[in-house]
């Protein structure tokens, strides 16, 4: 399979690969443009996992990706938007021990917009 976020992933083509494929054609994506990272294994992770939100329907997540898109970000930005509020959410469950809460995931999701993951994005 041939990743491109800035193009909506095939759910069928994009379900039918395991967890590791999916990361590897994201890993593979970012090498072959050229795209510096501090861990191309994380930031496909997270990659992976958003597109697979997309792609099984997950409401707050697609909704989130959408409402980017329409904010003005192109496709493979929004994937980042969406994918910082889960990351927000690992880095609790690792450093706090909590359990993942699909509530407040939601609704942080909900929350997100292109101007504050901008602002924010900039800071780092």
């Amino acid at each position: 399979m041939h990743y491109d976020p800035d193009k909506p992933v095939d759910a069928a083509e994009w379900l039918a690969l395991d967890e590791g494929e999916q990361q590897l054609v994201v890993e593979r994506y970012h090498k072959s443009a050229r795209i510096r990272l501090p861990s191309r294994r994380v930031h496909a992770i997270i990659h992976a996992a958003i597109e697979t939100q997309v792609a099984q329907g997950h409401a707050a997540a697609s909704r989130a990706l959408e409402r980017m898109l329409a904010e003005g970000l192109d496709r493979h930005d929004a994937v980042h938007a969406v994918g910082s509020v889960m990351a927000k959410h690992m880095f609790d469950i690792m450093k706090h021990g909590q359990s993942f809460d699909e509530k407040a995931y939601a609704t942080d999701l909900d929350a997100l917009s292109a101007e504050r993951w901008r602002a924010e994005s900039q800071d780092d």
